[in-house]
């Protein structure tokens, strides 16, 4: 296998006094703390899409980035070049987990024939890089709002193929979550939501997410996953008014559709920004819920 980072030595723990900018200085992950180790305390993880499948396009430009595994051919082979890319780079920054959407490991293909096909063939590649390097998936989730046939919602949108396409994506990326050991399943509903009263029913959109999560929940017991369900909140991006905009209001969701006991929440601090909170608020308030994930 090609080498893409063997100019750099694997990231350690040299303490306070290190003056290598490539190095750990406070965080040791074999230190106790409390009892436990500071690497199970601080279950870092590297996120495959900013990190491997962004290509530096930005509004005014397109990609500048040029990236071995960016460049055309044939789409199998370069999402398995970007594997490789992917799990040098965990072991030199040497986080213990990792995390993606199913179409940033695997190309989407031309139909779903070929989406769970690639996806397939890509959770082996996963599984063998996971057993050779030991990094672990923290979590998996699908990408139900990329694709232009979500611009209306995945599991709200008022099509039935379109829920349905949905529903086979969240499947799939739970059986190869489940495959690969992961600890969590993430649902993120960037385009559950909507811009304009006009066009939306709210008590049809609702109910339709509702019986998605409870159909999520289903198929987690049926297929024995003992990892955590996790909605991600997050409103004002892409959709301005997300069904799932805060941590409150994801409580409510859960307690409507009686999902409080099976799923937990994923918060992050940029999104408790976009919700007009500071982090700590977001992070108390699913504490005295119970769903902290």
């Amino acid at each position: 296998m090609q080498a893409y980072f063997d100019q750099l030595d694997r990231v350690r723990y040299e303490g306070p006094q290190s003056t290598n900018p490539l190095a750990f200085r406070h965080y040791n992950p074999d230190e106790l703390v409390l009892g436990k180790r500071m690497e199970d305390h601080l279950r870092f993880a590297a996120c495959y899409w900013h990190t491997f499948c962004w290509n530096g396009a930005d509004m005014f430009g397109v990609g500048a980035f040029n990236r071995p595994w960016q460049q055309p051919g044939e789409a199998l082979e370069l999402a398995k070049r970007k594997a490789d890319v992917a799990f040098e780079f965990f072991h030199k920054l040497n986080v213990p987990f990792y995390c993606f959407h199913d179409v940033d490991v695997s190309p989407e293909g031309a139909s779903l024939k070929e989406y769970k096909n690639n996806f397939a063939q890509m959770v082996d590649v996963l599984a063998a890089k996971q057993e050779q390097s030991g990094v672990k998936l923290l979590w998996g989730t699908a990408n139900c709002f990329t694709n232009p046939r979500y611009g209306a919602g995945a599991a709200t949108n008022p099509d039935p193929e379109v829920f349905s396409w949905a529903a086979t994506q969240v499947v799939t990326a739970m059986n190869a979550t489940h495959k690969l050991g992961g600890d969590n399943y993430v649902l993120w509903g960037g385009r559950e939501g909507y811009e304009t009263l006009l066009n939306t029913d709210l008590r049809q959109e609702r109910e339709q997410i509702g019986r998605f999560m409870q159909m999520v929940v289903e198929h987690k017991h049926k297929m024995g996953f003992q990892g955590t369900l996790l909605i991600e909140p997050k409103p004002q991006e892409p959709t301005k008014h997300q069904y799932d905009y805060d941590v409150a209001t994801v409580y409510g969701f859960l307690k409507q559709f009686g999902l409080e006991n099976e799923i937990k929440v994923n918060s992050e601090a940029t999104h408790a920004t976009l919700a007009g909170h500071s982090f700590p608020p977001e992070i108390a308030t699913a504490s005295a819920r119970g769903l902290c994930g």
